[in-house]
C-alpha cells in the first residue's frame, strides 16, 4: 500500500518545498494539498469537524502554484490535491493547469476533487450548495474530454465547450481523479470518472462501505475504484488493516504550526515499516 502524507500548505505553515524533500526522503508516495480559494467572513455555515474554524482555513496557498514547486525540488513523489475545489473554477483552464503539472511533473499528478461544503464560499463562485454535485460532475468530464481528445467537445447542463484544442495533454493516459467525500455520491463520481474513490476514516465500518462501493460498481457495470483512505490515524495496525483490505493509498495529515518537516519524520517512524 502507498503512504502519503497531506498539508494545509499556508504562508505560516512549514514551507511547503521542505516538506516535498522530507517527505521524498522519507520514502513516502505522495504529498496532498488543500484548497480554498477564500472564506467568506459570514461564517454561517457551521464547521464540518465542529467548533471554530481553523485559521488555515483562510491561508491556503493556492494547490497548483504549491505543487510546482514541490514538483521542482522531487523527482519521485505523486503531487496530490486533497481536494482541489472544482466547483469553485473555470474548467478550462483547470484542465490546463493540471496537464502543465502533470508534463512538468512527468507524469506525477493525482487530483482529488471535492464538491465543497462551505455554502457562502460557494456561492461567491456563483454555484449553489443544491447543485454542487451536478457541477462537480460536468466540470471533470469536460476536463477529461480536453485531455483525452485532440478535438475535444462536451456538452453538459453546468459545463461546455464546442470542438476545440487543448494542449499540452496529461502524460498520464489516465490522470487519477479521486473523489473526496464519503457517501454514496461519492461513490457514483469515482466510479463515472473511472478515478478513485477518497474518504475519511468515519464510524461506519469500513467492510461496509468497500461493500457500498463495489455495489455502486456493479450497478454501472464498471470497476471498482481503488480507494485513497484521507487523514488516517498513523498506526502500524490501523495501516496494516487497511492494507489487508486492499486499499491503495493512506495519507495522513502533517500539523499547520510547528515544524512540519521534523512531522514527517516521526509518522514515517510509525508507520513505514506497514506499508
Amino acid at each position: 500500500m502507498n503512504l502519503g502524507v497531506a498539508l494545509f500548505a499556508t504562508d505560516l505553515t512549514s514551507d511547503v518545498r521542505d516538506v516535498a524533500r522530507a517527505a521524498e526522503d522519507a520514502g513516502f508516495e505522495s504529498l496532498f494539498v488543500a484548497e480554498h480559494t477564500h472564506i467568506p467572513a459570514s461564517r454561517a455555515t457551521p464547521y464540518p469537524m465542529g467548533g471554530e474554524l481553523p485559521d488555515e482555513y483562510a491561508r491556503t496557498l493556492d494547490p497548483f502554484v504549491a505543487l510546482t514547486a514541490a514538483a521542482a525540488v522531487t523527482e519521485r513523489l505523486r503531487l496530490g490535491t486533497g481536494v482541489c475545489l472544482v466547483v469553485e473554477r473555470d474548467p478550462i483552464v483547470l484542465a490546463k493547469e493540471v496537464s502543465s503539472l502533470d508534463v512538468l511533473s512527468a507524469g506525477r499528478v493525482l487530483l482529488g476533487v471535492g464538491a465543497g461544503w462551505n455554502v457562502e464560499e460557494l456561492a461567491h463562485h456563483g454555484v449553489d450548495f443544491a447543485d454542487r454535485w451536478e457541477v462537480l460532475h460536468d466540470r471533470v468530464q469536460l476536463m477529461q474530454a480536453l485531455w483525452t481528445q485532440d478535438l475535444a467537445s462536451y456538452d453538459g447542463k453546468h459545463a461546455r465547450v464546442e470542438p476545440s484544442w487543448q494542449w499540452p495533454k496529461p502524460v498520464q493516459r489516465n490522470l487519477p481523479v479521486l473523489v473526496g467525500g464519503g457517501g454514496r455520491l461519492a461513490m457514483q463520481h469515482a466510479v463515472d470518472y473511472g478515478g478513485g474513490w477518497m474518504p475519511m476514516p468515519s464510524t461506519v465500518k469500513f467492510g461496509e462501505r468497500l461493500k457500498t462501493l463495489a455495489e455502486v460498481a456493479e450497478s454501472a457495470g464498471k470497476p471498482v475504484p481503488p480507494v485513497t483512505i484521507y487523514l488516517v490515524r498513523p498506526d502500524r495496525d490501523v495501516v496494516a488493516h487497511y492494507a489487508s483490505m486492499g486499499v491503495e493509498r493512506a495519507v495522513f495529515l502533517l500539523p499547520t504550526r510547528g515544524d512540519a518537516v521534523a512531522a514527517v519524520g516521526e509518522i514515517a517512524a510509525k508507520v513505514m515499516t506497514a506499508a
